[in-house]
């Protein structure tokens, strides 16, 4: 299995032109696999999309993607016509990572839509995506969206377009096996991804579907000056029986033990995210890329 280490944003604020510049140049010219940006209306983050086009402007092997696209509340054919897009003028680099939001009801404000609205409308959408990029003409009566020979050109460079999906409550793990190709969890141990992972492999074989073997992977999160309130109110809703440093490392070392972790039980597209701004991103991503990135094969 290929094993590939690359870099996040999560949902801090980094919008100065000059710093994210130099930061894809740092990752593209070493020896990252890709960079990943979240999305948060209410929030400092910039617009994954945006952003992520502007990074495959500036580089040629860099890949990226999207930890998460929120999905509810997006015009179906205008998201698949912009993933297509940036992922046929990146050269197929382009690593579509997609979910329902953010449980925050400022977030399906900012998407138009309510908390109970997004799952129906997120399983509606998706396999629409997938018709869509096929360049034929879609016929669609679903119960929000309706098509009648819609037609969405160019179609991806990559054949099959992967979608990845994170979550780790029992419907979501249904959800990635029934609808994703890639799954990337967040807030979990090694060993709670690998005892979770049969879950999404029965959906999906249920579905009459498969994940491929190398599209098993992990989002870790690691808190080097401590861990902002905002993730630790997150981590104590989401996970309150879990010791805040098995899944959140606040050391380097931690960061690549867990990362070893996740090997060792077969998840190998690993995404490591600094949950605060660190003083100097250049010190940071290099510090990094000398403890972590001997793990790529």
């Amino acid at each position: 299995m290929k094993v590939r280490v690359a870099f996040g944003l999560g949902t801090g604020a980094f919008v100065d032109a000059g710093r994210y510049g130099e930061l894809v140049d740092q990752l593209e010219d070493g020896g990252w696999d890709s960079l990943w940006l979240s999305e948060r209306v209410n929030g400092p983050a910039p617009d994954p999309l945006v952003a992520l086009a502007i990074a495959a402007g500036r580089t040629r092997r860099l890949k990226f993607g999207t930890s998460v696209l929120v999905v509810p509340g997006r015009n179906p054919v205008l998201l698949a016509k912009e993933l297509a897009t940036l992922d046929r003028l990146s050269g197929g680099r382009m690593l579509p990572a997609v979910g329902l939001g953010a449980p925050d009801p400022l977030e399906h404000q900012a998407f138009g839509v309510a908390r109970e609205e997004r799952a129906p409308l997120f399983d509606e959408i998706l396999p629409l995506l997938r018709q869509l990029w096929t360049g034929e003409p879609v016929h669609h009566h679903g119960p929000r969206f309706h098509l009648d020979g819609v037609t969405v050109l160019p179609t991806p460079a990559q054949d099959p377009y992967d979608i990845w999906m994170g979550g780790i409550a029992p419907s979501e793990l249904r959800r990635v096996g029934r609808l994703g190709d890639g799954w990337l969890p967040s807030f979990i141990t090694p060993e709670d991804a690998a005892a979770a992972r049969p879950a999404v492999e029965a959906a999906a074989a249920e579905a009459g579907r498969a994940i491929d073997p190398e599209h098993w992977g992990a989002l870790v999160l690691y808190a080097r000056d401590g861990l902002p309130e905002r993730f630790r109110a997150a981590l104590a809703k989401r996970r309150p029986n879990v010791e805040p440093t098995s899944v959140v490392p606040d050391t380097i070392e931690g960061v690549r033990s867990l990362l070893e972790g996740f090997i060792a039980h077969g998840f190998t597209k690993l995404v490591v995210v600094p949950a605060g701004e660190p003083d100097d991103w250049t010190a940071e991503v290099a510090t990094l890329a000398d403890a972590l990135l001997d793990l790529q094969t």
